[in-house]
């Protein structure tokens, strides 16, 4: 059979934007790509349970698969306990199934595969429009706290200090210990123009302390650009998603008709998004030759080569990294290291090296996001929790930022001044 797999998502699964009613499921989409059909094992679905006009209590539609007949005893032993001995009768089955789903995806012990209900998977969904309410930063739902995994700039996560690797263990004075980071998502959620408390535990900082943001709407950005002293072009690109190929390449036109001596490419936060757009932004720098791998579980990999006409191939290069940079923005920039085409400035980047497919399921009952292969980048490295690890590690301390010093982006102007 041929995968009907909808959405083939690289990142960062484990980025989401903090939105009012909506977020995105490790990137910021536009629209669904249809992946390359790969061979897949079927799997005997379990049927769904229906009633019985008897006694209300749900049975299966159909017999169990026979090979599974005895492996799912105990499933429906524990399924007739529970409603003929659990207390707070009727039981809601839809949650009981949807409850089985996500046991069975978290047994598998993989963070970035999971089951997201019709209400998250909606708001992932919408999340791709591309506008919401929010506090406008990118986060990580899948460690034991929502982490910030960068913030947007200009926002309110940003303008109120929040950074990379803050945990939210509270929201408006719940303790949020053990309640899962989607669910949390929604806690932070809200109309644009009212207020919620985040307790933010920072690495580094002995105790916890609350951040009060008002929400915003946010407009998710994609290209910054200028030129700067010495002739330099700058261009920073804050996510991958489905406008972002076409604006980066009218931005990168646009600066390059200023003849500047060399090009800077800010990634710095840029908490990832879409395989093609990688795939396609990285090719803007490297004429020909692989960008990627895509390993799979059976061995086989599939490769996606750089798409002819990069518009600055030539151009003296410096990338920006730093712990913010994560999947799509680390396929980019370990292709540029891995050819020697420019060097990475900054610090380590984030380490997200897998790529999940997201599969709606039957009956509007949300989707199924299952980790299907670990990316490489040209040479073979995997960065998966690794990170890629700069040319020149430049680190910005609290005495720069509260002076609005920018050291990565001075030395990388110093490099290519140099060249």
């Amino acid at each position: 059979m041929k995968s009907k797999v909808i959405l083939s998502i690289v990142t960062i699964c484990a980025v989401f934007v903090l939105l009012t009613g909506s977020f995105s499921g490790g990137v910021l989409v536009g629209h669904f790509l249809i992946p390359q059909n790969r061979p897949t094992s079927v799997v005997p679905f379990l049927p769904l349970p229906e009633k019985t006009p008897a006694d209300g209590i749900l049975t299966p539609a159909a017999p169990t698969p026979e090979p599974l007949q005895e492996l799912f005893k105990p499933f429906w032993q524990s399924w007739q306990i529970v409603h003929d001995q659990f207390v707070d009768q009727p039981v809601n089955d839809e949650k009981l199934m949807q409850g089985a789903i996500r046991g069975m995806l978290q047994s598998l012990g993989d963070q970035h595969t999971s089951y997201m209900d019709p209400e998250q998977y909606r708001q992932s969904t919408i999340a791709m429009q591309g506008e919401y309410d929010g506090i406008g930063a990118w986060v990580d739902t899948t460690g034991k706290y929502l982490t910030i995994v960068s913030p947007m700039k200009d926002y309110p996560a940003e303008k109120a200090g929040l950074k990379p690797g803050d945990q939210v263990i509270g929201v408006d004075g719940e303790d949020m210990t053990g309640i899962d980071g989607s669910l949390v998502i929604r806690r932070v959620m809200g109309t644009a123009g009212t207020k919620v408390t985040l307790k933010i535990l920072r690495p580094g900082v002995s105790e916890p302390f609350d951040v009060t943001l008002e929400r915003a709407h946010v407009v998710i950005p994609s290209v910054e650009t200028k030129i700067l002293d010495n002739n330099i072009a700058y261009i920073q690109l804050f996510d991958f998603g489905d406008k972002s190929t076409a604006e980066f390449h009218k931005a990168l036109k646009d600066l390059l008709a200023q003849k500047p001596v060399g090009l800077i490419l800010d990634l710095r936060n840029n908490g990832g998004g879409l395989r093609d757009a990688a795939i396609q932004i990285a090719s803007e720098f490297i004429g020909e030759g692989v960008i990627m791998y895509e390993q799979y579980g059976d061995g086989t990999r599939d490769t996606y080569n750089a798409s002819p006409g990069g518009l600055a191939t030539k151009i003296p290069l410096i990338v920006l990294i730093n712990e913010g940079s994560a999947s799509a923005s680390e396929i980019v920039a370990s292709a540029i290291q891995d050819y020697g085409r420019g060097k990475l400035v900054g610090i380590t980047s984030y380490g997200k090296g897998s790529v999940q497919n997201w599969l709606p399921l039957d009956n509007n009952e949300g989707a199924v996001r299952v980790t299907i292969a670990r990316w490489l980048t040209p040479k073979e490295r995997t960065i998966h929790e690794i990170g890629l690890t700069p040319d020149v590690e430049v680190k910005i301390s609290e005495d720069d930022i509260n002076n609005q010093r920018d050291p990565q982006l001075d030395k990388a102007v110093e490099l290519l001044i140099q060249k």
